[in-house]
């Protein structure tokens, strides 16, 4: 088969299954278009070699890539941070596993914001990823590498890890399917931890047929890791379902608040008609603490960042500095290897965490996350489903933002509240701007609801065809 890029996963598996095209070739294929498109900077690495095992499933043999920050055995991991240059992963995080034993082929590792920190992929040693449907623009973050990749069909999915909106937001920006499983769903076990919290690995795909073929595979109980939730394993791919007849949607009043950009305002809005057109009920919501999600995100999520980043200090992992003593060579290596958003990101968490200040800040974020998790609950009470927009904006321009940490923060204020709550959430293509930048909309369940998202993002990609456009590569 000549061309690729127009078949999905489960179409490549199919024609795998069917002898009408080698997993060798289907490697092939995709590794010369990421080598023939290196100016995105979407990779930290592709492999000449894919990593898989003679494993069965409905994508046996399809090409996957693996944000930087998923420990894959005898490969590099650095989690785009200098201060992990040089560190070769020792284990296989359970995700990987359960690829290789699906028979999937790692074909390589994907560009991000140093770990994890950012909403843009500028802030990684490697450099900035650029958005394929606009190279002066981001692709989002933090897994901006991963959803760059799939939106340019560079290959046909990839894992990302969302902390507060880090695979919904770039994939609303690239014009892709982003998916955050419920927290506890995917296995943590071998992610580098961000916030361990608030983190959960899920797919980045173009379309809801592979996001649940790919979600039958990742998810599931995993004694190694300690927040992982004994509960069903089901599969997803019987929620493919074009029917939302009778479903309540929930719209928040306070998403669609002063901010918002009236383009994606009007993107949405559209979602909402579509889906009553198909039988959905629309009902207006209140989630009356939003407006405090922002700050108590970055209260939690960097606390738990400055203890977790704790353990890179120049001794065991990666990059060490010369130095004539113990307390040098943690001032030293830190310094170097850690970058501005990194260290800005410690002295939050360490300053929220020190003495005198943990009551007023942690303890009381942790109370405001309480109250946000059950503002969730009473709506989902009256509702089965949220639909909001995914981001306030489209993709910004590169360096629009650097120098302004608050505006960038502001770029997941509509993601950061399921992450909260561990609450599942996708983001999936619903349009475009008028300068052709992808618009995302965002759907959120109950938790462990994956099912209803799938078929709600199911029967909308049915009626709509922005799944199905690419944009043209130079």
């Amino acid at each position: 088969m000549d061309n690729l890029t127009g078949l999905t996963g489960i179409q490549i598996a199919q024609n795998i299954k069917n002898s009408k095209l080698s997993e060798k070739d289907a490697c092939s294929f995709f590794r010369e278009r990421i080598n023939n498109n290196t100016s995105l900077n979407a990779f930290v690495e592709s492999y000449e070699v894919p990593i898989g095992a003679d494993g069965d499933s409905s994508l046996k043999g399809v090409p996957i890539a693996i944000k930087d920050n998923i420990c894959i055995k005898g490969k590099k991991i650095t989690c785009a941070s200098k201060i992990l240059s040089s560190h070769t992963a020792v284990y296989d995080a359970t995700v990987i596993t359960k690829l290789k034993n699906a028979g999937l082929k790692i074909i390589g590792t994907t560009n991000m914001d140093e770990f994890a920190f950012g909403s843009s992929t500028e802030s990684s040693c490697y450099g900035v990823t650029k958005n394929p449907w606009d190279m002066q623009r981001v692709p989002g973050g933090s897994s901006g590498g991963s959803a760059a990749a799939v939106a340019a069909r560079l290959v046909p999915f990839a894992l990302g890890s969302d902390t507060g909106g880090s695979i919904r937001q770039p994939a609303s920006f690239c014009g892709i399917v982003g998916f955050k499983p419920s927290y506890g769903r995917v296995s943590r076990y071998g992610l580098i931890a961000f916030g361990s919290s608030l983190d959960q690995i899920g797919p980045l795909t173009t379309n809801f047929t592979d996001c649940a073929h790919l979600l039958n595979i990742i998810c599931g109980f995993d004694e190694h890791d300690s927040t992982s939730a004994p509960i069903e394993k089901k599969d997803f791919s019987k929620s493919l379902i074009e029917d939302v007849t009778g479903l309540r949607v929930g719209m928040p009043r306070q998403y669609f608040a002063k901010g918002i950009d009236e383009e994606i305002k009007n993107a949405i809005l559209g979602v909402s008609r579509l889906l009553k057109e198909k039988g959905a009920a629309i009902v207006d919501i209140d989630l009356p603490h939003t407006e405090y999600a922002v700050a108590t995100y970055y209260i939690i999520g960097s606390s738990e960042a400055s203890s977790n980043l704790q353990r890179f200090d120049g001794i065991k992992y990666g990059l060490r500095e010369s130095a004539s003593g113990l307390m040098d060579i943690y001032k030293n290596s830190r310094r170097a290897g850690f970058g501005d958003e990194s260290k800005r990101r410690i002295f939050l968490g360490t300053y929220s965490l020190s003495s005198g200040y943990y009551d007023a800040y942690y303890v009381r974020a942790l109370k405001v996350r309480t109250l946000i998790k059950k503002d969730f609950d009473d709506a989902f009470k009256k509702i089965d489903v949220i639909l909001t927009p995914t981001s306030p904006t489209a993709a910004f321009k590169i360096g629009e933002k650097a120098t302004d940490p608050l505006s960038m923060y502001l770029s997941d204020i509509y993601t950061i509240s399921a992450n909260l709550a561990g609450l599942p959430a996708v983001s999936l293509p619903c349009g475009f701007t008028k300068n052709n930048l992808p618009i995302g909309a965002q759907l959120i369940a109950k938790e462990f609801d994956e099912e209803t998202l799938i078929r709600a993002g199911y029967s909308y990609q049915c009626a709509t065809d922005y799944h199905k456009r690419m944009p043209e590569l130079k």
